[in-house]
């Protein structure tokens, strides 16, 4: 897709630096091989519309046999997206899917009342170096979608709308923004892109969404005179008009958010609801372990083992 008009540049400068309701610095997490840094839940907000769960996953470099290896593990109440930047994994899922995921794609899982996935490097990719940088969501469910049967959905580079214009190049993952709408089968009112922006560049955010936030992979923006680095995520005051300026470096963005939700989400480890004791029994379900004959079943081809629940 050529320039669109819903593109057309703003001034940086048009709002007060308060129009940033919230600026959250991400908490590093070290998993051995590689990194992941949380922005999402934070101490300071849970939720970007349905966005609950938001992790940077690397940049990572692996030597010759390694890899990632995310045995089976269990969610209930919320979908997944997944999107990199850089190498592949091998995602199985108890609904039958595998599926390797390469950069410029989309995972789309939805767990309702109960799914469990694995994420590998495949053997293939395990021969040589390689490297991973991507990032991993999670959307949660409207209260009248929790219990929704579990579902696997994958969109290739090509499948998804790119929007261009005036120094940004915008990839929409999820949901609709700037007159196009990406193809996932989404439950809410949302907007996931993928934005890089050239040096100077800007690129307004959409005023038809309740929520908007953006999280900065690369370079930095200004707003209001003020410059952002790489590793922020910044949640904008609803209905003000925001246009964010490129660094002298440009700029690589995730831009996110849609409709709120009616209340606030509990989170116990994979489980996502709005229910306490949905989680609970969730809890159980997983620790009986009746895989097959209760709420989770293991992938089909990934059942020699499983992540235990904690604790």
């Amino acid at each position: 897709m050529s320039w669109n008009p819903a593109l057309e540049p703003g001034c940086p400068d048009a709002v007060g630096i308060d129009a940033i309701e919230t600026l959250i610095v991400p908490r590093a997490r070290d998993l051995g091989d590689f990194e992941v840094r949380r922005a999402l839940p934070s101490p300071k907000r849970q939720m970007v519309g349905p966005f609950v769960f938001f992790d940077q996953v690397g940049p990572a470099e692996f030597i010759t046999g390694k890899g990632v290896d995310v045995r089976p593990h269990p969610h209930i109440g919320l979908a997944t997206v997944t999107y990199l930047y850089r190498g592949e994994f091998q995602h199985r899922d108890s609904t039958g899917a595998n599926q390797t995921i390469l950069p410029g794609a989309i995972n789309w899982m939805v767990a309702g009342r109960g799914v469990t996935h694995s994420e590998r490097t495949s053997l293939e990719t395990r021969h040589a170096p390689h490297s991973l940088f991507g990032i991993q969501t999670w959307v949660a469910l409207p209260e009248d979608k929790e219990e929704v049967a579990p579902s696997f959905e994958h969109h290739g580079k090509d499948a998804l709308p790119v929007i261009k214009g005036d120094g940004v190049e915008l990839r929409l993952l999820l949901g609709r923004a700037y007159g196009a709408t990406a193809p996932a089968s989404v439950f809410t009112d949302t907007f996931y892109a993928d934005v890089s922006l050239s040096p100077g560049s800007r690129l307004p955010l959409p005023t038809d969404h309740e929520d908007r936030g953006l999280y900065i992979l690369e370079g930095s923006i200004s707003i209001a005179s003020q410059e952002f680095e790489a590793g922020r995520m910044m949640v904008f005051r609803p209905r003000d008009a925001i246009t964010v300026a490129a660094g002298p470096r440009g700029a690589r963005l995730i831009a996110l958010g849609g409709a709120t939700l009616n209340g606030p989400r509990y989170i116990w480890w994979n489980f996502v609801s709005s229910s306490r004791d949905r989680i609970e029994a969730a809890k159980e379900e997983w620790r009986r372990g009746a895989w097959g004959r209760g709420q989770f079943d293991l992938p089909p081809d990934d059942r020699d083992e499983f992540i235990p629940l904690p604790g």
